[in-house]
């Protein structure tokens, strides 16, 4: 929707380090996009709740398999070239980088255990092995990205002019950002003025909802398989579908800019780092669980305790709580 020409960012925005953001001029022209975002994001969610409370996703589940999923998530990607593209191009030689590191620890040092100092227990103070690599490899490869361009930029070796080359890989070009921002700030409904609503917005919106309704269905599936659960049931996926609506509803009427979904990368990151413990606890409410004789009831399930174990295909052990 904002590819579209009449909400194309204008010239002088562009560049924000030559931008002055707490002026009205510039905060009038961000806050007009987020309040058409909101409105059209509020009336393609009334579509996913009714969709998914009504029961016709589960219905339409006969037609949606992996030759629909797979082509669906593939032309939802397609459009990220381009961001993406601009964005690694900022440094290359960052980017490259980065996604080196991402694939060291993730693929490399995932099964290397890293020594740790822990108090409790009999030994009072002694070392653990703890998998580092294995649970934060994209959080460990941003860290080191970010803190070597910073050392770039306190030494000045990154371009101080902000038409050359690599400039914006500096970690000080939105510094200003950063001071102006006020400490605490409670959001709240229609914060950035009343919702204004267009027909090309709102199509545009139900465009995405659609093919997040297919993503999310295949999500649901993957992260069952990825922690040994049974396939999620026709009414769990509706109702999780519903849920995803009621997200985005409140969404748009806070004013994020966004809608609420199942997140692909979230569950590729389960597969990378095998890990699902009780401190990284996910709730489904739309998950089926198992009562003491096998068979599936739906209830609210807090999958714990999913470690390595679930890379060998089995649970080392699961918290429920019935709702």
């Amino acid at each position: 929707m904002l590819s579209l020409p009449s909400w194309k960012c204008p010239e002088w925005t562009l560049n924000a380090s030559q931008v002055n953001v707490s002026s009205p001029e510039f905060t009038e022209e961000w806050q007009k996009r987020i309040r058409e975002l909101q409105g059209a994001i509020m009336v393609a969610s009334c579509i996913q709740i009714l969709v998914g409370f009504s029961g016709l996703i589960g219905f339409l589940m006969r037609f949606i398999g992996p030759l629909t999923i797979a082509p669906t998530i593939s032309l939802v990607a397609l459009p990220l070239f381009d961001p993406v593209g601009n964005d690694a191009g900022i440094h290359w030689g960052i980017s490259f980088m980065t996604i080196f590191l991402i694939m060291l620890f993730s693929q490399f040092l995932k099964n290397i255990p890293v020594p740790v100092p822990v108090y409790g227990g009999e030994k009072k103070c002694h070392t653990s092995k703890f998998y580092l690599f294995q649970f934060f490899p994209v959080l460990l490869a941003l860290c080191i990205s970010w803190f070597i361009c910073f050392v770039l930029t306190v030494t000045n070796t990154l371009p101080s002019s902000p038409t050359e080359y690599g400039y914006l890989a500096r970690t000080d070009t939105k510094s200003n950002v950063l001071r102006q921002a006020p400490w605490f700030r409670i959001p709240y409904p229609g914060q950035w003025g009343r919702p204004t609503i267009s027909l090309a917005g709102v199509f545009g919106i139900i465009a995405g909802v659609v093919s997040s309704m297919v993503e999310s269905v295949g999500d649901y599936y993957a992260c069952a398989r990825l922690v040994g659960a049974p396939p999620p049931p026709k009414h769990a996926i509706n109702r999780g579908i519903g849920i995803e609506g009621l997200g985005c509803l409140l969404a748009g009427a806070w004013g994020t800019g966004n809608g609420t979904t199942s997140f692909s990368e979230n569950v590729g990151a389960l597969g990378i780092t095998k890990f699902c413990t009780s401190s990284y606890i996910r709730v489904l409410p739309f998950w089926p669980r198992l009562d003491h004789s096998g068979k599936g009831e739906v209830g609210m399930s807090q999958l714990a305790h999913c470690s390595q174990a679930s890379s060998r295909k089995h649970l080392s052990g699961a918290i429920e709580t019935r709702m």
